[in-house]
């Protein structure tokens, strides 16, 4: 597999909690880095562990995959029963048809209000409307 087809397999698996479908799709010392709340996972192990953990409830939906050599940036948003929707921007590096390392910014749509003082400069959208609406860039 390319690194693109890799990844999309990673995310495939993990909608249908696919754990040794994920963990087939890392390498043993894969690193993931979650920098907004200052978290590492070390090792297949505890990647997969902190995954098939979370509480139920959610699906993953792949916006896009952009890939250039080794590197896929991934788009994903990870609507949640109850509690909203979550979207990542996961940049993985793929060696050998494993994923290496990720580092994932998880934001919750709609979490936080924006600044008074742009308020008048931006129009707000709906959390869930994912997509660039072009078939070429999205997944």
């Amino acid at each position: 597999m390319n690194p693109v087809e890799t990844v999309r397999a990673f995310w495939e698996h993990m909608q249908r909690r696919d754990w040794h479908g994920v963990r087939a799709t890392l390498a043993e010392d894969v690193v993931v880095e979650w920098p907004v709340t200052n978290e590492i996972f070390v090792g297949v192990d505890h990647v997969v562990a902190v995954n098939a953990e979370y509480p139920e409830g959610w699906e993953i939906r792949v916006v896009r995959l952009v890939g250039s050599g080794s590197l896929v940036v991934a788009e994903v948003e990870v609507p949640q029963a109850d509690v909203g929707v979550f979207r990542t921007a996961a940049f993985m590096e793929v060696v050998d048809g494993r994923i290496t390392r990720s580092v994932e910014y998880w934001v919750h749509l709609g979490g936080e209000e924006p600044p008074a003082w742009r308020r008048s400069l931006a129009e707000r959208f709906s959390t869930g409307s994912a997509g660039s609406g072009d078939p070429a860039i999205d997944a």
